[in-house]
């Protein structure tokens, strides 16, 4: 592996800014194995990986489902949504009933978010109505009346007031009183099996050097990370790190396991992904 590059696949994001901190600035040893970074949206980077194309990514966990053939799911990365998560916004605040049937702006269906959605309105993807467009035009969409209801994501959850608009429903809020306060499991980072598995683990444990790197020096991290938030202050920034980049995302542990078996498990039972879903961890 000496002096070979890896694409490494995730988010334009602070909080994947944050964790990938040291391994773009070159400050932790990768054993000769340069990374390089490919910046795109997670529902990209979701049908990316279901034709295998890069080495690591970021995935929603809902995608997971779709790639487990291709890729194993890395113990460090997570971003798991601990009593939060994606949030259903309108103009004016809605019940269950009502968005069931009001457009649904959302920013992918392979998210986890989408994922989440279905299971909260106890429908499938073609019983109720809905818009896809990037997450950040969400808010324009439920502006200009393009869509009814947003589902947002990413730093949304801390801005929608900002657009104007109420909260409807905190799906990860929803999730935890569901399933005895787990967290809902939004996304993870995978590599592909081509790599043999003692590879695997070593790559892995890079890529946790990196995150415990970024929490062990902070501010520096998120210095690096706000280049990254669209439309948020430091302090802001800061907050949105530290909801998703946290001992979560050093190791799911098995709360954070079972709360995957669980998403992806009820997911099957409703009919919204064709198989129950074994979990592959690099260990």
């Amino acid at each position: 592996m000496q002096n070979r590059s890896l694409t490494l696949g995730h988010s334009p994001d602070p909080d994947d800014a944050f964790m990938f901190y040291a391994l773009a600035k070159e400050l932790i040893p990768t054993n000769g194995i340069r990374f390089e970074h490919i910046l795109q949206d997670i529902q990209t980077l979701n049908e990316r990986a279901t034709r295998g194309e890069l080495d690591i990514s970021a995935v929603s966990i809902h995608a997971y489902a779709y790639v487990s053939d291709k890729y194993a799911l890395l113990p460090s990365g997570a971003s798991m949504g601990d009593g939060y998560g994606p949030m259903l916004v309108a103009k004016q605040r809605l019940t269950r009933d009502e968005i069931s049937v009001r457009k649904i702006a959302v920013p992918g269906t392979m998210t986890s978010a989408f994922l989440a959605l279905q299971l909260w309105l106890e429908r499938s993807a073609k019983e109720f109505d809905y818009l896809v467009v990037p997450f950040d035009q969400i808010f324009s969409a439920v502006r200009e009346g393009r869509a009814d209801v947003g589902l947002i994501i990413h730093e949304g959850q801390l801005t929608f007031a900002n657009e104007g608009l109420e909260l409807c429903a905190d799906l990860g809020v929803w999730w935890g009183q569901e399933n005895d306060g787990l967290p809902l499991p939004l996304g993870g980072n995978v590599i592909s099996k081509r790599f043999e598995p003692p590879v695997r683990r070593m790559i892995s444990d890079i890529l946790t050097r990196s995150i415990q790197f970024s929490l062990d020096h902070r501010a520096e991290a998120v210095q690096h990370a706000l280049q990254y938030a669209r439309d948020m202050g430091r302090e802001l920034a800061d907050k949105f790190v530290g909801m998703y980049v946290n001992h979560w995302t050093l190791d799911y542990g098995e709360k954070g396991r079972e709360s995957i078996r669980r998403f992806l498990g009820r997911a099957h039972e409703r009919g919204l992904i064709p198989h129950r879903q074994e979990l592959e961890f690099v260990v």
